[in-house]
């Protein structure tokens, strides 16, 4: 099989899945539908280790070749065509691996799924467990469409086509409002990244005239220096508003502050569908496509720094909501917006390597967190709050060890995959020379300590403690079975071991040629100066902060909620104003519902007032049948129907004639 095959049949082979499960879903039935997406996504993930073997351990050569022309305009190509390199190649790798876990465990999770298609639908229609099968296989397409993509078109549709199934997904269970209305959120939200993102793409249109990678990529420098008026009087580099607007959109799809909000309430879909989004898919789109942009970012401090500012903000103000979170589901969800900002804080200080590297280890740790929390669920009766859980751990061993190991990678624990990539990204930020980076080395570290503090009062009031459930889900407590155990342990050996990786992804040259760092910015090899193997890195982490704030923030959460859980309640009551603030999501929600929300419907009725009904119907439909009434009215007194009315008419009629042609005679003699 050539290379190039292998390429196509990477992203096709989870898209046949979904095609077969999601057209003749009724006919395969449900073992067929799980067969059929598994083998798909088990083949693109075999043929993505194929190719990272090829491509990033044995040194062959990058592929950037087109598929197809889809249009010639002016001269300019839209193509859909492949790059192939090795920071496709460990895409590729995660993204599979983590929805073949995935694809695995939705077997047990939605076993007992009873949310059908309405009695309404077309005859043949597949059942929701063929449906969800068949939107997670084509999710993964998406994903692999966007990361394989050589040009802005490809990138694009691959951009909204994991915001189209997720929204399809966070929606699943339709017969519920709630799931409704975060779908429509996640849907809106996204909207206005994506025209942020759009407006990007129409600047490197209409300032590169090629949607070409390479193309683009090459002519970059020589549009330094260009600057272009957006307000009347103010100048600003051509480059630094592509960059802002390309980012807007990276806002949206990785949920960064203000564009974070639909994250969490995306919880409202199926817990396997929370890890894919969480882990692989849709919010890794953004940090990966800043990342492939590094020839463009690096010609701009202006939009480094303010990818760094919005990265820091969000690492540390999202973490303090993870906190006050009593949905198991959603502390996770928290820490992914924290773990978010803080791969996008890596590619503003000029670390992509590293920003990538935390998203490989976190797509392990955290797919692991979600699918053991979905465990945990399942054996709750879909009780998702932690206050009504405890002592988990005699009942559920294997997903108690897992979700340990989880949230030991998540703080940074010492020899775990999350320690090497989150603290190289603290280290990078603390030698960035960008305006602000002193002040964002401290929000970082202060997060170390954050995260530690909600991962592990979660981790504690749901394993250890008295149970607090009622005696009938306690009689019936008992760990999941294997489907769902397995992949849990699958991921658990990465969440450990994928740190070990740090010297040819981040301090190596495995990025050589495919991530572009300006020398001045280079803050990596500063870093990577003092690294001298993985054990030696660990070493050197004694002798700064951030594994003694992971351990205060272990230590404070055992004391608070299992030494002595009356803490708890009085600094809530001690600090009301603040605990009200967190709990309602710093009035984000509310601020957009009344300001954006509320707003878009009030001038949507104000247009409605003005253009429907005063002019529309009041002045065009009802005013002109009012005009012919009224004209109707006073020529129905001439129709009187006796014939010397209309003689007498016409007499007069001829007169006034006579009279008119006299009159201009005479002005004209």
């Amino acid at each position: 099989m050539s290379m190039e095959t292998i390429y196509l049949a990477i992203p096709l082979a989870p898209l046949l899945g979904a095609i077969i499960a999601g057209l003749f879903g009724k006919s395969i039935g449900r073992v067929g539908a799980h067969t059929v997406t598994i083998l798909g996504v088990g083949i693109s993930f075999v043929l993505s280790l194929v190719v990272l073997k090829r491509i990033a351990i044995d040194g062959g050569a990058p592929f950037n070749g087109s598929v197809y022309t889809w249009l010639v305009s002016d001269g300019v190509k839209f193509e859909i065509g492949f790059l192939v390199d090795n920071l496709t190649a460990l895409m590729m790798t995660v993204v599979t691996f983590v929805s073949l876990m995935v694809h695995i465990y939705t077997i047990g999770y939605m076993a007992d799924d009873d949310h059908n298609w309405p009695a309404h639908s077309k005859a043949g229609a597949p059942s929701s467990y063929q449906r969800f099968f068949s939107y997670i296989a084509l999710f993964t397409f998406s994903m692999l469409m966007l990361v394989m993509s050589n040009n802005f078109l490809q990138l694009f549709f691959g951009w909204e086509a994991v915001g189209l199934v997720s929204y399809l997904l966070i929606g699943f269970w339709y017969t519920r409002p709630t799931a409704i209305y975060a779908n429509l959120k996640a849907f809106l939200v996204n909207r206005v990244g994506d025209f942020g993102f759009l407006l990007g793409i129409g600047g490197i249109y209409a300032f590169f005239n090629s949607m070409d990678y390479a193309t683009v990529f090459a002519a970059a420098p020589a549009l330094v220096g260009t600057t272009m008026e957006i307000f009347s009087g103010a100048e600003w580099q051509v480059i630094t508003v592509i960059c802002i607007f390309l980012f807007i959109g990276a806002m949206g799809k990785s949920a960064q502050v203000p564009l974070h909000v639909w994250l969490p309430d995306s919880m409202e879909g199926p817990t396997p569908i929370s890890a894919l989004i969480h882990a692989a898919t849709m919010v890794t789109a953004g940090i990966f496509m800043v990342a492939r942009m590094s020839p463009l970012f690096e010609l701009s401090t202006t939009a480094l720094t303010f990818v760094m500012i919005i990265g820091a903000i969000t690492a540390l103000f999202m973490g303090f909501l993870g906190i006050v979170q009593n949905d198991i589901k959603r502390v996770i969800a928290y820490s992914t917006l924290s773990q978010l900002g803080y791969m996008t804080v890596a590619l503003g200080v000029s670390a992509y390597a590293a920003g990538i590297f935390h998203l490989m280890t976190h797509a392990f740790f955290k797919a692991l967190l979600f699918l053991g929390a979905g465990s945990v669920i399942m054996a709750m009766h879909h009780d998702q709050d932690i206050r009504n859980m405890g002592g988990l751990r005699k009942y559920m061993p294997v997903t108690w060890i897992t979700m340990m190991i989880g949230s030991l990678a998540l703080i940074g624990t010492p020899f775990f995959a999350g320690f090497y990539s989150k603290d190289t990204i603290i280290e990078a930020v603390h030698h960035s020379q960008l305006p602000g980076a002193g002040l964002v080395y401290w929000m970082v570290l202060f997060g170390v300590f954050i995260t530690a503090l909600y991962s592990f009062r979660l981790y504690f009031l749901v394993f250890h403690g008295k149970p607090r459930m009622d005696n009938h889900i306690r009689e019936h407590l008992h760990e999941s079975p294997w489907v769902v155990t397995v992949p849990l342990v699958l991921l658990a050996i990465p969440s450990v071991i994928a740190g070990y990786w740090i010297d040819p992804v981040v301090f190596g040259d495995y990025f050589d040629g495919v991530i572009y760092v300006d020398p001045a910015n280079d803050v990596l090899s500063e870093v990577g100066a003092q690294y001298h193997g993985p054990v030696s890195f660990v070493l050197h982490a004694f002798g700064s902060s951030t594994i003694y704030l992971a351990i205060a923030g272990v230590a404070t959460a055992w004391y608070i909620y299992i030494k002595n859980p009356a803490i708890a309640g009085n600094v809530q009551q001690r600090f009301r104003g603040i605990y009200r603030l967190l709990i309602n999501k710093y009035y984000a929600d509310d601020f957009n519902d009344v300001v954006f929300a509320g707003g878009a419907r009030s001038f949507g009725r104000l247009l409605w007032r003005i253009g429907d009904v005063l002019i529309i119907d009041g002045l065009m439909v009802n005013g002109s049948a009012r005009v012919v009434g009224w004209v109707a009215g006073v020529v129905r007194h001439i129709q009187s129907g006796y014939l010397y009315h209309y003689a007498f008419s016409m007499i007069i009629g001829l007169l006034l004639l006579i009279g008119w042609f006299v009159f201009l005679s005479g002005a004209s003699a």
